[in-house]
């Protein structure tokens, strides 16, 4: 009987054994690397996560920009516009009390992807209607700029001025587009 009471303990203790070895401990690797192909996917997940929300925002940034391009855009007059534009910027001297502006045009130049009409003007009156002048320039809805200018005190006792400036009106090329 003593045999067998040690059969049946060896067997009571080999059986959880064997199970632990054959069942439990590779079901125990299968499970912990099933985790941590969970972490890693779950985390391959939040950087997936944060990138889409990064490209949203790229998304109604570059709406943003095409919308600003667009309000620039039509403040881009067409070449055939800019002869109206120089008609407009002789009244605005005249009504600013200069003298009417002679006006000379240069060649249009390639500006990024828009054209430059630089145009020398000259005009004469008190420094006053010239800073008015300049003003209503500043306030046209066309893009200009004055690269350069020239003021020139006139020998008269009213302290009137000569002004000769470089006034580039930017516009959209017809043909290009």
């Amino acid at each position: 009987m003593r045999v067998r009471d040690m059969m049946m303990g060896l067997v009571l203790v080999a059986v959880p054994l064997a199970s632990y070895f054959l069942v439990f401990g590779p079901q125990n690797k299968r499970i912990a690397k099933t985790r941590s192909e969970i972490r890693h996917k779950q985390e391959i997940l939040d950087k997936l996560r944060s990138e889409t929300a990064r490209n949203a925002d790229l998304i109604r940034a570059n709406e943003e920009i095409a919308e600003l391009i667009k309000q620039t855009e039509a403040r881009l007059p067409d070449g055939k516009e800019v002869d109206s534009i120089v008609r407009h910027i002789s009244e605005l001297a005249v009504q600013s009390g200069l003298t009417a502006p002679s006006m000379e045009s240069g060649k249009p130049v390639a500006a990024a992807m828009y054209m430059e009409q630089p145009i020398k003007v000259t005009t004469a009156g008190d420094f006053r209607g010239f800073y008015e002048f300049l003003l209503s320039l500043e306030r046209l809805p066309r893009i200009t700029r004055l690269p350069d200018m020239n003021l020139e005190r006139v020998q008269d006792p009213d302290g009137n001025i000569k002004a000769q400036f470089t006034l580039s009106i930017y516009f959209t090329d017809a043909r290009a587009n």
